[in-house]
């Protein structure tokens, strides 16, 4: 998952996933947030990819094209370094609103996600943030539109504003320095075009996906890891923001599902 946010975010695509009996799904809290520690900083992405083999390895998927690997933002730079580490357990890899970095000041958000992000720090009641929440990772336009298969007929915004508050009741405060470090790590993240082009010819299906109208990670980022990663698929929505797999919810997992059986398909036709 991406910058400050815990697994929970990840329940659109447990609750589907997890109905199928062909899929288990992992989610985690990285470092600095939610049920995790919070240990010494500054974060890297590639400490945090450390630790998420550490998690695989804890649960046993330690067997070569044994999972599926989906990133989110800060989640899909921590995929990148994973994918450099460890690409022959990986059957597809999906990086999603994320980038390869660079500098410190060439990873910086667009500036409405910048003063968003640094707001945030210094804002504690949940009925203050989630509105700057809604406004960086969601399109205004689409917010402002009746939601689709809501039988009472209520805006995008009023069901978003709902699953946020539910999020914040049910995850635990995050420690102003796990946020801090996070953003240390995404501030930092760099991911070299020789490594992005090794990746892309190691792993079997590699998904590049990004909306239009992101504030936190500029979508011509997503176009970057296309031109370093011939092999990989690109994908751009209209009229989708950030929070593309809560805003997208069902084009995200079917996409995902799609993804992940070219992954087994490609993987079955090279043992052939």
């Amino acid at each position: 998952m991406g910058l400050n946010s815990t697994s929970f975010a990840w329940s659109p695509q447990v609750d589907y996933f997890g109905r199928k009996p062909e899929f288990s799904a992992l989610v985690f809290d990285n470092r600095g947030v939610g049920n995790s520690g919070v240990p010494r900083g500054p974060y890297s992405t590639s400490g945090m990819a450390e630790d998420v083999i550490v998690l695989l390895d804890y649960v046993g998927w330690t067997a070569k094209r044994d999972f599926h690997v989906v990133g989110v933002s800060l989640g899909g730079m921590i995929a990148q370094e994973l994918a450099t580490r460890i690409p022959e357990r990986i059957i597809s890899l999906t990086l999603a609103v994320t980038t390869p970095g660079g500098r410190p000041w060439t990873n910086l958000p667009p500036w409405k996600g910048l003063t968003s992000l640094l707001r945030l720090q210094f804002i504690t009641d949940p009925e203050v943030k989630i509105p700057i929440i809604l406004e960086m990772v969601f399109p205004r336009k689409w917010l402002d539109e009746q939601a689709e298969n809501d039988p009472q007929g209520r805006l995008n915004r009023e069901l978003a504003t709902l699953d946020y508050r539910k999020r914040i009741e049910l995850t635990k405060p995050q420690a102003f320095f796990g946020a801090i470090s996070q953003m240390f790590a995404g501030l930092t993240h760099h991911v070299t075009p020789d490594r992005l082009s090794q990746i892309s010819k190691t792993i079997p299906k590699v998904l590049i996906l990004t909306g239009d109208e992101d504030d936190l990670v500029d979508p011509q980022n997503s176009l970057h890891l296309k031109k370093h990663m011939p092999e990989a698929e690109l994908v751009q929505w209209e009229v989708t923001g950030h929070g593309i797999h809560v805003q997208r919810t069902d084009k995200f997992n079917a996409l995902l599902e799609r993804v992940f059986q070219e992954g087994r398909e490609r993987l079955e036709s090279k043992t052939k």
